[in-house]
């Protein structure tokens, strides 16, 4: 059977962790990109939902990396009695 190279940049940490995850169900990352790539072809797309932020969770995120509308709390106690759990 003939095969084909693929090449790819990506974050090294990314691909630490990812391989720390084959590594732990027996995997090398040749054989999980086979496995992502034939369930691509089965499902005839992507083999998970990608989805983008809805606007109400894009507006939450913008306003909270401008350091708006956060709480912050000494523990988790405290955050949790705020919020009455």
């Amino acid at each position: 059977m003939k095969t084909e190279m693929i090449r790819a940049r990506i974050e090294p940490e990314l691909k630490a962790g990812a391989e720390d995850v084959f590594r732990l169900v027996g995997l090398t990352t040749t054989q999980a990109i086979t496995i992502f790539f034939r369930q691509v072809v089965i499902h005839k797309g992507l083999p998970f939902p990608v989805r983008t932020a809805n606007a109400t969770t894009r507006r939450t995120a913008s306003r909270t990396d401008a350091g708006e509308d956060l709480a912050r709390y000494r523990n988790a106690a405290e955050m949790f009695e705020d919020l009455g759990l």
